[in-house]
């Protein structure tokens, strides 16, 4: 019976918790919501989400794409990205990544413009590794960020549990 008043009583501090997090979350400037309204005028389904303390990421449909843009509090834009189709690449994109990342498959592609970029945003997989790039649309690649799975899947059958032999 104590056991299940200190489980109610955490499970009412943790809703109270949450609700109070829930509820200081900020509003969105309203210089950031002119900002994008003048520039997507059709935009629908608009979900706001704060990325950083002086950034607001807008995640919306639009022509039948899912897009996204963020702006700073002074309703500066700084990025737009539309989903695209990976076979909707160019040519030279394709060509690019063969020749610098032969065996990668490519996962996720979008068409991203910042004010100083304008190319495409692509993440490749091989094996444990993933990459994240740039491209523009002429074939200029830059590598955005790698990430390397370290973890061996022999760990995964590993349940602490050895054999009498000690294997």
């Amino acid at each position: 019976m104590k056991t299940l008043k200190s489980l109610t009583l955490i499970a009412l501090v943790i809703g109270m918790f949450s609700f109070t997090a829930c509820g200081q979350k900020k509003d969105v400037p309203q210089k950031v919501k002119t900002a994008f309204t003048q520039k997507f005028p059709d935009a629908q389904k608009v979900k706001w989400d704060m990325e950083e303390e002086n950034e607001w990421e807008a995640e919306f449909k639009m022509n039948g794409k899912e897009m996204t843009v963020c702006y700073d509090n002074t309703g500066k834009w700084l990025e737009t990205e539309v989903e695209v189709k990976i076979k909707d690449l160019p040519a030279e994109v394709f060509k690019a990544i063969n020749m610098k990342f032969e065996g990668f498959e490519i996962k996720e592609a979008e068409s991203i413009e910042k004010p100083d970029f304008k190319g495409y945003e692509i993440l490749l997989e091989k094996e444990e590794t993933e990459v994240e790039i740039l491209v523009t649309s002429d074939g200029k690649l830059t590598i955005k960020d790698v990430k390397v799975d370290d973890d061996e899947d022999d760990d995964d059958d590993d349940d602490g549990n050895d054999n009498e032999n000690g294997e």
